[in-house]
């Protein structure tokens, strides 16, 4: 996608949208931007993956910044080690208000803590009631710990 610039600015502004999408792990951008920066840096997170001089070197080449590169190959590429591709998410906004285009949000799929956190922490839900032993275990503890509590009152008082 050519996006209406020339290849100079074009890829200047595909670098300087990747380091903004490393820096904050999500950005609003149009769709057709979303799209074209989800080519260009989705093999860079893959080269990421293998920590090595040559392909620090590649990615500084197509990022052009040193903060973005570290950061990288040191937070990104490890939230992303065992995944085998697939590393952004485009989500469509809706249009903008001053010239209608298309919205889009890109964001780096493993530092989403809404949907990540919901996937881990999702428990079996049953629809029956609860077991008879269950029931009349919890009854027994509270009738145990019913007696214990007037007997220290008890005992404060003959303190006294």
């Amino acid at each position: 996608m050519h996006l209406g610039r020339k290849t100079a600015h074009r890829k200047s502004m595909l670098a300087n949208m990747a380091c903004s999408l490393i820096e904050h792990k999500r950005i609003n951008t149009t769709v057709t931007k979303a799209k074209a920066l989800k080519q260009f840096v989705e093999p860079l997170i893959t080269k990421s993956k293998e920590d090595s001089t040559h392909n620090r070197r590649t990615a500084f080449r197509y990022l052009r910044n040193k903060e973005a590169v570290s950061t990288l190959f040191r937070d990104v590429a490890v939230k992303v080690g065992d995944r085998p591709g697939g590393y952004t998410r485009i989500i469509k906004l809706g249009n903008r208000l001053g010239d209608n285009a298309d919205m889009a949000m890109i964001e780096l799929v493993d530092f989403n803590e809404v949907y990540n956190n919901n996937e881990g922490a999702k428990k079996k839900t049953t629809r029956r009631s609860r077991s008879k032993k269950a029931a009349t275990a919890e009854t027994v503890e509270t009738v145990a710990e019913a007696p214990e509590a007037p007997a220290a009152e008890s005992e404060e008082k003959a303190e006294e």
